[in-house]
């Protein structure tokens, strides 16, 4: 599991737990959150984990045991060593941002079945994951909720078949808010998201639309659909995780409870289902799905997304790359929220693309 600390990580760590007959924790992979990888260590007994560097390793072996087997490794070398640990089948890559995307490479190349949380992964180098990922044999699995919704609704279904992907979108927290108060949002309210738990680069990702673009890009490469067959429907109700439309005029869609658990399950034991014991939508008067068009001239970081989508070749690292320093200046208060998409837009500009190879 890379990323084992974070949101997508301890959700995995949760059915692991619950399902020990079925998975057994081979390697973990953090950052610096060193008490809770301790933790983890202490109760699944990994092999080996990695973390960032040797300072955070020599903390984490201050906090293990004596007698502890597990390897502890950092750095590049120690990422990509445990995303390809030998005696592990399936490798869950969920690490925040362009980080995660060497390692896994590193587990493709080792031909472990790939569950990917890491959206970043196919944005940056989605043609050089695809292929190798072609090469070597391996599965690449959903696990982001609107993407295992679409691969649930393809299942069964000739790919020729499907016309259209329908991105579902929570609109974030400001989805209501006129575009006249962006600038004065502050990075507390805009982690404030109505339906998900998640970390907080993606949080305001969400909150600026660019998650819901970085999707697109990665249901281009997923789904081998080009990004004008790929919609993006505001749904705030997050109940309808993404829907399908085919040639014949049928719509399949995939619905639940916005819940990460089950689209982490279906992605470890498919084509199996795990009883999860998840609560059914309500499915009443009281629950109403409703649709709408996201608001570009609100939102620009979407619109960003599908242009750097079209012209495809290294805009899409680029567009990735000036997100991450962006949010990153607004999280630390260097910068407004309104001046996300500027940055962006900024970087893209003075970048000249080099075509997917």
């Amino acid at each position: 599991i890379l990323g084992s600390t974070g949101s997508i990580g301890r959700n995995t760590l949760e059915i692991v737990r619950r399902f020990p007959e079925r998975f057994k924790v081979k390697a973990l992979a953090a950052k610096h959150s060193v008490t809770l990888l301790a933790e983890q260590i202490h109760e699944f007994s990994p092999e080996a984990v990695a973390v960032f560097d040797a300072k955070t390793a020599r903390q984490i072996e201050q906090l293990l045991p004596a007698g502890c087997r597990t390897r502890i490794l950092f750095g590049a070398e120690g990422y990509a060593t445990v995303a390809s640990w030998e005696s592990a089948s399936l490798t869950l890559t969920a690490m925040v941002g362009a980080a995660g995307l060497l390692p896994t490479l590193a587990a493709i190349d080792s031909g472990k079945t790939i569950a990917l949380a890491n959206k970043e992964t196919l944005v940056m180098a989605g043609s050089l994951v695809t292929a190798l990922a072609a090469a070597r044999g391996v599965a690449i699995l959903p696990v982001d909720s609107e993407h295992s919704a679409i691969f649930q609704c393809l299942q069964g279904q000739r790919q020729e078949d499907a016309i259209q992907i329908l991105l579902t979108a929570s609109g974030g927290p400001f989805h209501r808010r006129a575009g006249e108060e962006f600038a004065a949002i502050t990075p507390t309210e805009a982690l404030r998201h109505p339906n998900w738990s998640m970390g907080a680069k993606i949080t305001i990702d969400s909150a600026t639309l660019m998650n819901k673009g970085l999707e697109v890009i990665e249901a281009k490469w997923l789904f081998e659909m080009p990004p004008d067959r790929i919609r993006v429907v505001v749904h705030p109700q997050s109940i309808i995780h993404s829907m399908v439309a085919f040639r014949d005029g049928s719509v399949i869609a995939q619905l639940g409870v916005p819940d990460m658990k089950a689209a982490i399950a279906y992605a470890l034991s498919y084509p199996e289902r795990l009883a999860l014991g998840q609560p059914l939508p309500a499915f009443s008067k009281d629950m109403p799905l409703t649709f709408s068009d996201p608001d570009l001239a609100k939102f620009p970081c979407l619109d960003l997304a599908y242009e750097a989508c079209r012209r495809g070749g290294t805009l899409q690292a680029v567009l990735n790359a000036a997100n991450e320093v962006a949010v990153n200046a607004f999280l630390q208060e260097r910068t407004a929220f309104t001046s996300i998409p500027v940055i962006v837009r900024g970087t893209m500009d003075t970048h000249v693309p080099v075509d997917d190879p």
